[in-house]
């Protein structure tokens, strides 16, 4: 059997676990299409294959000095996590930047000790910082798409760069090998058995000829149970370790 690579395939997959040819699947296709994009999405929130960590580039404009907020443009984006420190003492451009004074005065020595006293000096002048000015608060809901940076504006300037660390969905038509993950073809069987066994309830009690008679219910109760084993297993197994997010 291949392994899936596209939307389609990914459907028949589901299907063809389920029964499919051999047992009629009461499913409607736009019911199977909504299925995929709720596993889709719950993959992309939950399982770490689902997005991708990765930086955005911003050119400052007068707009956004207004608005004091960035819009996101990339529809794409779920969360912000992190900025570049903006106007911070080690990435000043001039004579007096820190690491151009270590350079000037200290780099032809350096080959001669150990570099665990120049990194230390570094984390010290970071921690003084952060102490004595802080890190920019910032603010995201991926639904509103405008990243807040709650700072005195008037210190970056038209043209200056915003550099901001995000987490964006890694879209499948894009980066079909999604549509191959193992655990979201079992998240869609389960989803499409959830979906055939809420369609057969309003059968229950009804006698076709043989005396075969239709148990939607049972069918859910195995969907709903397989479910439940998959997100629990996703938050358990697949998810990124907690930390502080904004998004």
């Amino acid at each position: 059997m291949a392994v899936p690579s596209t939307r389609a395939e990914l459907k028949e997959y589901a299907l063809r676990k389920l029964g499919k040819p051999v047992i009629e699947i009461n499913v409607d296709d736009d019911q199977m299409e909504d299925r995929i994009d709720e596993a889709l999405k719950f993959y992309q929130d939950y399982h770490f294959d689902g997005v991708e960590k990765t930086f955005l580039k911003h050119v400052v404009t007068e707009t956004d000095k207004t608005n004091n907020y960035i819009t996101i443009t990339d529809s794409n984006t779920i969360g912000v996590i992190n900025l570049f420190d903006i106007g911070d003492a080690t990435s000043t451009n001039n004579l007096f930047n820190v690491r151009y004074q270590i350079a000037l005065n200290d780099l032809y020595d350096l080959s001669r000790y150990d570099l665990v006293p120049y990194f230390m000096n570094f984390q010290n002048i970071r921690f003084i910082e952060e102490m004595l000015v802080g890190k920019q608060p910032l603010r995201y809901n991926r639904h509103v798409n405008r990243l807040h940076i709650d700072m005195d504006w008037g210190k970056v300037t038209a043209g200056d760069y915003i550099i901001a660390e995000v987490y964006n969905k890694v879209d499948p038509e894009v980066f079909t090998d999604v549509y191959g993950d193992r655990w979201l073809h079992k998240y869609v069987t389960a989803l499409f058995q959830v979906q055939w066994g809420r369609n057969l309830t309003k059968f229950v009690g009804m006698q076709l000829p043989g005396g075969v008679q239709f148990n939607g219910e049972q069918i859910l109760q195995q969907g709903l149970e397989e479910k439940q084993k998959l997100e629990e297993e996703v938050i358990v197994s697949y998810s990124l370790p907690v930390h502080d997010m904004t998004g």
